[in-house]
């Protein structure tokens, strides 16, 4: 049985694009534009300072790891930096060469692994939903191990290479979003997971998705009264729980329309609804597009 984690990763589909070697010496400072995917960096050796548009500066050192599920512009710099030097995000090599700031030759006093996610399944407004704008996890070993090994199946391929960077962002992916299950996360989905009563309400719903669930079942389930789980699901998760259930409900729908394998009818009986007819009005009401049209807009075939 998937756990609500597992499920939304495996909704995503993602695959690390690249993962390039990222080194500075001496002064320097780079701004990046705004690149709206996600992307993510884990230094190495050294320290440095980021500046993410709408945050306070931070200062990252080896071990730490940082993921942005919208890449908003970002300036990356030494400590007593010049005036930054503009680079387009669409224009960095994505081959795994070193990418190098600052003073061109010597010994680097930072160096960092860089790369970004796409997503082959689900939109990754999805992945944005649910963390806060910058993920900052510090010294985390599997991080380190699972960026270093995506940047060796980037820059020495070998057969399989496609195969492994794909399972090894699955795991990437799952351990940035581990680190946000916290009560720091904003409201969602891993806030809710941070709480132990929610987490099992929320546990339930995924698996019995097809379930007609009520709130007091739910509220039973988190051994919680019905309007303390209403209340505490609704600030946590950021939506009510009918509305959470709904929402998820058609977050699979969407998947299953892409795929392309099951009938509307089929889906409807997968997730909760009586008739075809229901689920695609409910359908149509939720995402703007009856299934028809969504899945030979949206479909992979």
């Amino acid at each position: 049985m998937l756990d609500p984690l597992s499920e939304v990763v495996g909704l995503l589909h993602p695959r690390a694009v690249f993962a390039n070697l990222i080194s500075g010496r001496g002064e320097w400072a780079v701004r990046y534009g705004a690149y709206g995917k996600p992307g993510f960096c884990i230094v190495l050796d050294g320290r440095c300072r980021l500046a993410v548009d709408g945050h306070a500066p931070i200062d990252i050192a080896a071990g730490d790891f940082i993921l942005l599920p919208a890449t908003p512009a970002f300036t990356i710099s030494s400590f007593d930096p010049p005036e930054p030097v503009l680079r387009d995000p669409d224009a960095v090599p994505n081959d795994g060469r070193e990418v190098r700031y600052g003073e061109p030759h010597g010994t680097p006093d930072m160096r960092s692994l860089g790369g970004a996610f796409v997503f082959d399944g689900a939109d990754p407004a999805l992945l944005v939903a649910l963390l806060p704008a910058v993920v900052h996890v510090r010294g985390s070993a599997r991080l380190s191990q699972l960026v270093a090994m995506i940047a060796a199946e980037t820059t020495e391929p070998r057969p399989g290479a496609e195969f492994a960077r794909t399972r090894l962002a699955d795991l990437l992916l799952v351990e940035a979003l581990r680190s946000a299950t916290a009560p720091s996360a904003p409201p969602g989905l891993l806030r809710g997971l941070g709480d132990e009563r929610l987490a099992a309400a929320l546990g339930r719903m995924h698996a019995q998705i097809e379930r007609a669930w009520t709130v007091a079942q739910l509220a039973k389930i988190a051994a919680l009264s019905r309007s303390t789980f209403f209340e505490r699901f609704t600030r946590l998760v950021g939506n009510a729980p009918m509305s959470y259930l709904l929402n998820w409900r058609m977050e699979i729908a969407k998947d299953l329309l892409r795929r392309g394998e099951l009938t509307a009818a089929q889906i409807a009986d997968r997730i909760g609804y009586g008739s075809g007819s229901a689920f695609s009005v409910a359908f149509h009401r939720h995402v703007g597009l009856p299934p028809s049209r969504y899945a030979r807009v949206h479909g992979r075939g």
